[in-house]
């Protein structure tokens, strides 16, 4: 099963170190060469909104005042089930630190 991993950032995540660096690379090689990781990438934190209503469609470049949040990056795992893709990212978040990540099984 395919699980895509995202890692959100807020006003408080702090900015990675050399350590940080050092541990995913790791972390990322170990995956790669057991043929978990599909991919992987960083996001642009200003993003750009569609949204349609009916036949308008609207397009807004961000950075987005409301939004406390966004998607700072993401991996897409291949795993046997949702407790492997849970434990990765349990993995994930001890060498990132305190903050948040979501889980979304792929389909199709």
């Amino acid at each position: 099963m395919r699980y895509l991993m995202i890692a959100m950032n807020d006003e408080n995540t702090p900015a990675p170190d050399e350590r940080l660096f050092t541990e995913m690379a790791k972390f990322v090689e170990e995956l790669t060469a057991s043929g978990v990781l599909l991919a992987t990438g960083g996001l642009d934190p200003a993003g750009t909104k569609v949204v349609s209503s009916g036949d308008d469609i609207t397009v807004v470049d961000g950075p987005f005042a409301e939004s406390k949040e966004s998607v700072g990056g993401f991996a897409l795992i291949e795993a046997r089930d949702k407790d492997e893709a849970l434990e990765l990212c349990r993995r994930f978040r001890k060498i990132v630190g305190d903050g948040e990540s979501r889980i979304h099984q792929v389909f199709g």
